[in-house]
């Protein structure tokens, strides 16, 4: 096999053979593709996309670049959730012990920021000396002992999608229903799951603009992840506006845990999780359907029973004992903070998600080149949603920066993010959209 032959193929609108893409797939695993090959072949598919055939073998090539997971019968039923990414979509701290809770094991292999978007893993590295790399022997215990572990892919599972990944991120590859596809479904079918929903997003904060565009990966998604023989659904929810009310690794934990303690539930960020809750436990044989799975997640979420389970799942990978009940104390801070209130009376009628990403990317809260160092602390918080009835001098949100020029550049992208009008917007967006099965 030659990478440039593939290449040319991808040019010219051709799609590889299965055995071409597993070559490559290989070569992105073992080094043999150069970083410009890599390139170039995510620019391609990008550009010149691929067949069904094709998008199905390169996820399980991808897969098989690496150790394939498998599970015994007999324990908790094992099930996972993905997004494909938007604005305050922390809705994995919640569902992964919520779940776990409830009976579900949850080997909950994630992400990290992906262009405008927050990753779970940098969320929850803001918690001091929290662990996302554990050894498959730790992660098999501790879903025995706990129910649930957020990781990241190790060196063994899926390497070309973690080499792919990281190429996407800083090449302007990441909007491609063949390659996010791949991606996802790669990771989640090495982790050896026999069950997964989806939460796909569409909006202004997300990577598919429009509901066509949403459905269009939903439908690749369940049909590729069905076809492999994980029963799958997937959610088609908002992103018109951020989730939770705030933006950031840190901020976005905090938002998290009030959630999860009851001191300031977010209703979206609740919603969300009890509806793919719901699917979740109905696809692992714990619920008759989803609304009856959705109640068991709603409970626990009440109960503190999820609460306990975060907990003891943080103090597993190496994160604050006491983290539930002393969060406030243990995340990290800003030096700068700044409120940005409304020039003139009006109502928000519109939000463009991805600018507010960006502007936290803008201020360290992701990266803008492979291996940016992250500041956590920064971010925006107390974001006013769609709808809300403003009157001059009331806050929009607050900007949480590493310096006062950080702080201006994050301002003036956040006043350019929200559209303010003299009537309430005649549709506020519906969190949950459609179902895909």
């Amino acid at each position: 096999m030659d990478a440039r032959a593939i290449l040319v193929q991808l040019r010219d609108g051709q799609t590889p053979s299965a055995d071409a893409l597993r070559w490559f797939a290989q070569g992105l695993a073992n080094g043999a593709v150069s970083d410009a090959q890599v390139g170039a072949f995510a620019m391609a598919v990008v550009q010149r996309g691929l067949s069904e055939a094709g998008r199905v073998a390169l996820t399980l090539a991808m897969r098989d670049s690496g150790h394939v997971l498998a599970w015994k019968s007999g324990g908790r039923p094992i099930v996972d959730k993905h997004s494909t990414g938007g604005i305050g979509d922390c809705t994995s701290l919640l569902l992964a012990p919520a779940l776990a809770a409830c009976g579900a094991g949850v080997p909950m292999i994630s992400g990290r920021g992906l262009g405008h978007t927050g990753g779970t893993l940098d969320k929850l590295e803001s918690i001091p000396s929290f662990r996302t790399g554990l050894s498959e022997v730790a992660l098999r215990a501790q879903l025995d002992q706990i129910g649930c572990a957020i990781v990241s892919a190790s060196g063994e599972i899926a390497p070309a999608d973690r080499r792919l990944y990281a190429v996407r991120d800083v090449t302007g590859t990441v909007e491609s229903i063949d390659l996010i596809t791949a991606s996802i479904l790669s990771k989640k079918l090495a982790a050896g799951l026999p069950a997964l929903v989806l939460d796909v997003k569409v909006g202004s904060g997300a990577f598919m603009k429009t509901l066509g565009d949403a459905r269009a990966l939903a439908r690749a998604l369940v049909d590729t992840a069905n076809g492999a023989g994980c029963k799958t659904s997937a959610l088609i929810t908002d992103m018109s506006q951020p989730l939770a009310d705030a933006a950031g690794n840190a901020l976005e934990v905090m938002v998290v845990m009030e959630t999860l303690t009851g001191s300031n539930v977010n209703t979206r960020l609740w919603d969300a999780t009890c509806a793919l809750g719901g699917e979740a436990l109905r696809l692992a044989g714990l619920a008759p359907d989803a609304a009856n799975g959705a109640g068991q997640i709603r409970e626990a979420l009440e109960d503190g029973s999820a609460a306990e389970v975060f907990g003891q799942m943080v103090a597993a990978q190496g994160g604050p004992l006491d983290f539930v009940d002393r969060w406030a104390d243990r995340l990290p801070a800003s030096t700068v903070i700044r409120a940005i209130t409304a020039d003139a009376a009006g109502y928000v009628t519109a939000i463009d998600g991805h600018a507010l990403g960006l502007a936290v990317v803008a201020m360290g809260g992701g990266r803008q080149r492979e291996g940016d160092r992250i500041n956590p602390a920064v971010g925006l918080s107390a974001l006013a949603p769609i709808g809300t009835d403003l009157a001059r001098g009331e806050l929009i949100c607050v900007v949480h920066a590493a310096t006062e020029a950080a702080a201006d550049r994050a301002e003036a992208a956040v006043r350019s993010a929200y559209r303010l009008g003299e009537k309430p917007p005649k549709i506020v967006p519906k969190l949950i959209l459609e179902r895909v099965a």
